[in-house]
């Protein structure tokens, strides 16, 4: 399995010189199997404009996974020339909610007045489908859907397994509790632990440090402790720090690599454009 980080941000695109490095866009993650082919992309944020550049400007042709239906997680799906494109064919699918069906949902952030278009505008072969909770085969890949806490709708963590590796992705998950029980950071949530157990890479929501945390604790959002701590918890052989607060420097970002450095599991932070080849795990 091989994943590029299309979109590194989380809540806000970050222009500017001091986000250069580590990227400005939103949420997006393209996952390669091993024939070097991408059928599954995680989130559709401002980063999904780069896939068409990943892609070297084939269309797209596969599964695109939402974890909710916040803003800056859905901005990038009618930029995207790789599945706004004529030659496409996307299967869209986001949590199973009520309301009506995923087009409608979408459709009411994405239609006029708002919009220009609503989603069945988009170029290509579309389909607009709910993900239940569970286990699901998509596009070769063995995914398991868990509903995680997250503030304003359903949200969904993801793991992503091809029978060698697995990736789990938490981009949005907002602690149960934090300044009680181990390591300050109270219980973990049983689906979060399921999710992570054992994973090759762990993504997760590194939103808040601990000290901006309290102010901000009604976010919905988790710390960067909290994200390096799941993963040690759940066994997780490297976390990514993912979903980067919109006012965090490159230089900022740096420090916080630097304080980890050492740390059992390996810690990092999400580049902007950066591919990592997951490895199997070497027998003990």
């Amino acid at each position: 399995m091989r994943i590029v980080f299309c979109g590194t941000r989380g809540s806000t695109p970050a222009p500017g010189v001091p986000f250069t490095r580590y990227g400005g866009q939103t949420s997006c993650v393209a996952v390669f199997s091993d024939d070097g082919e991408c059928r599954l992309v995680l989130d559709a944020g401002t980063g999904l404009r780069r896939l068409g550049a990943v892609l070297e400007g084939q269309p797209f042709r596969g599964a695109l996974l939402l974890t909710h239906l916040h803003w800056d997680h859905t901005h990038g799906l009618p930029f995207s020339g790789a599945v706004d494109n004529p030659g496409a064919q996307t299967s869209m699918y986001i949590p199973a909610q009520p309301g009506g069906d995923p087009e409608e949902i979408m459709a009411r952030a994405m239609s006029p007045p708002h919009f220009p278009i609503r989603p069945r505008e988009m170029r290509g072969d579309w389909r607009f489908l709910h993900l239940d909770e569970g286990s699901h085969d998509i596009e070769g890949f063995a995914v398991l859907a868990l509903e995680i806490p997250h503030k304003g709708g359903t949200t969904y963590g993801y793991r992503v397994s091809d029978g060698h590796t697995a990736l789990a992705y938490m981009p949005d998950h907002a602690p149960i509790a934090l300044g009680e029980g181990r390591d300050g950071f109270g219980p973990y949530h049983d689906n979060a632990l399921r999710l992570v157990e054992g994973a090759d890479i762990l993504l997760h929501d590194s939103q808040y440090t601990r000290e901006e945390f309290p102010a901000r604790a009604h976010f919905g959002h988790s710390t960067i402790d909290y994200a390096i701590g799941l993963g040690r918890e759940a066994g997780a052989r490297h976390v990514v720090l993912f979903h980067h607060d919109p006012s965090r420097s490159d230089e900022q970002l740096d420090g916080i690599v630097a304080a980890w450095r050492g740390h059992d599991p390996p810690v990092s932070a999400a580049v902007e454009g950066e591919v990592i080849e997951v490895a199997e795990r070497t027998p003990a």
